[in-house]
């Protein structure tokens, strides 16, 4: 219910696929996926995320990429009827 009320105050799902270089192997880019909700577009947390990043974090940033998703309505909603693994 509080995911509920943060987008009701404009929050947004938001998902940044991040790219940076390994600290012992500079050539080599590793990919962390770090998901929040957000202010859309400012994205304060994303932003304290990065910059904590930088600051205690020893792989060095390539890129970062920014997906957002709208607010979540009930139409979005669809129940299971099964939930398995196929081999």
């Amino acid at each position: 219910m509080a995911d509920f009320k943060k987008q009701l105050d404009n929050y947004r799902l938001t998902t940044a696929q991040i790219f940076y270089h390994l600290p012992d192997y500079e050539q080599i880019l590793q990919e962390f996926i770090w998901q929040e909700y957000d202010l859309v577009p400012q994205f304060p947390e994303l932003f304290k995320f990065l910059d904590f990043w930088e600051k205690k974090i020893e792989g060095r940033l390539h890129s970062v990429y920014v997906a957002k998703r709208e607010i979540i309505t009930a139409s979005d909603y669809r129940n299971a009827d099964w939930l398995g693994t196929l081999q």
